[in-house]
């Protein structure tokens, strides 16, 4: 049962075959079983969740409207706010933060009947790549125990992957839906910025943090997004415009399609034109991403090399830019306005500084400290709006490109999940690992990761599409091009 998708599980529900509380209980089985190894979750709801499903089969019973998700056990990162629920950010900081109220995204899945079964394990205020950086636990990843699961919505990535949860929620602001997705063989998506409200999301960057959905397939991802998606006005960077019915246009191929190749990201076969992120891609995921481009092409696709100039200084402006916010937005966690205060200290400075230094992780100081130097007076001009400045460049080179091409495709990751510990004595080899999403988080444009082989070792491998912005499905549809040719999603890890 736990093995099928969201869809599939709405079907058997509807036909009678299965109960909201027998998959509920199901999934909260297959917890049991395998997350003291995995480690995805931080909170499990069961007592709630079993009472939700029942719920939810009473007003089926009864003959009552249900909503798009009826019965489907969601896992949620733990960084949005859920009522009466406690919501750490993977921080210590936060670890007795129970919120008041819910965030606009939470109200969307309970609007929908979702049953939310837990929340998940995360880089703390999702600054990582391997979801290495949570105050309280490491998560493994099931294709391998001994390797990461990306980061930092890497707890979100492994339940769906081990088939402990139906789908989950994720946060992206350099990669962190994306990446985990790659790392752990599913679909992973960040739309647009605007598309889905942050109210009630414990801000990291707040120009570029996104909520989006994974899921084992298209299909499952395209309707979590439709319920997540649309105005809020709490929100004034969400943008009020209409959501389509990503499902119902799943299907329909994009004809005739033109795929934006960059050669930043894959060197050209003669080995020419590679750019300082093409230069580091592991050799088997350049096979894999090439193998998938020769199914669009046998579907009809035209594959056009184009050139995002700008793209190998995404690091160093995310870096300055992500930085800068997250200084600002955590400079409220300091033992008064929120977060737990230090118990002994010697007037409030000193308060501050033991509250802070006591419940931020090293991966956290180290962002604030970045961030704070680059906005500091004598360094905001040379490198904060330095950095603004290329960012716009980054954006403008994407505009270009989607005036020639439907999509721009690459590699999700340069390389296949690595190991745990393996790169965290050094931050920048670790950076490196969101070299090809973070641009897309810059440009405020969508993206999407979706399983596209396995390397010799048995690690799989993510295809990322691009779009522009607002056209998740465009992206959608053209994923589902790929999806429908080979059979990579339906691929489960061997924890048995």
């Amino acid at each position: 049962m736990t093995d099928l998708t969201a869809t599939e599980l709405l079907q058997k529900q509807a036909a009678g075959d299965l109960t909201a509380a027998s998959i509920t209980s199901a999934f909260l089985n297959r917890i049991r079983q395998y997350d003291p190894a995995l480690r995805a979750f931080l909170h499990v709801e069961e007592a709630a969740a079993l009472q939700h499903a029942e719920a939810i089969d009473a007003k089926r019973k009864a003959g009552q409207p249900l909503g798009k998700l009826a019965g489907l056990p969601i896992a949620v990162k733990d960084v949005l706010c859920t009522k009466g629920r406690r919501t750490t950010a993977g921080s210590k900081i936060l670890q007795n933060f129970v919120p008041p109220y819910d965030a606009h995204v939470i109200t969307r899945l309970k609007d929908a009947d979702a049953i939310l079964i837990g929340k998940t394990n995360m880089d703390e205020f999702a600054m990582g790549s391997s979801t290495e950086n949570s105050a309280y636990q490491v998560t493994h990843n099931p294709w391998a125990l001994d390797r990461t699961p990306g980061g930092s919505s890497g707890g979100s990535a492994a339940a769906v992957a081990a088939s402990q949860t139906s789908l989950a929620i994720g946060t992206d602001t350099g990669g962190s839906i994306r990446q985990p997705a790659a790392f752990c063989g599913i679909v992973g998506m960040k739309p647009s910025y605007g598309r889905v409200s942050r109210f009630g999301l414990i801000a990291y960057g707040s120009s570029l943090d996104q909520i989006g959905p994974l899921a084992h397939d298209l299909r499952d991802a395209a309707l979590l997004l439709e319920v997540i998606a649309g105005h809020d006005p709490r929100d004034s960077t969400c943008v009020n415009m209409p959501v389509p019915e990503y499902t119902k246009m799943l299907d329909q191929p994009i004809k005739p399609l033109t795929i934006g190749v960059p050669v930043e990201f894959l060197p050209s076969p003669s080995g020419s034109g590679a750019g300082g992120e093409g230069a580091g891609l592991d050799p088997e995921i350049e096979t894999a991403i090439r193998a998938a481009l020769n199914v669009y092409e046998s579907l009809g696709a035209t594959i056009k090399p184009i050139s995002l100039p700008h793209s190998p200084y995404a690091i160093a402006v995310y870096y300055l830019v992500a930085t800068a916010e997250a200084s600002s937005n955590l400079a409220r966690y300091d033992g008064v306005h929120f977060g737990q205060r230090a118990e002994k200290f010697a007037g409030l400075i000193d308060m501050v500084k033991k509250s802070r230094g006591a419940g931020f992780g090293t991966e956290v100081k180290r962002r604030i400290m970045l961030g704070t130097y680059a906005l500091s007076s004598g360094y905001i001009d040379a490198y904060y709006l330095k950095a603004l400045k290329v960012r716009r460049l980054i954006r403008q080179d994407f505009d270009r490109a989607f005036a020639e091409c439907d999509v721009v495709i690459g590699p999700t990751a340069p390389t296949p999940a690595f190991k745990i510990g393996e790169k965290t004595a050094d931050p920048l080899a670790m950076y490196l690992s969101d070299i090809y999403t973070i641009s897309a988080n810059l440009a405020g444009i969508p993206g999407i990761s979706i399983p596209c082989g396995f390397t010799k070792a048995g690690l799989p491998i993510g295809l990322q599409i691009l779009g522009a912005p607002f056209t998740e499905e465009k992206l959608l549809r053209v994923a589902r091009m790929h999806e429908r040719e080979t059979d990579w999603h339906k691929r489960r890890p061997p924890l048995e």
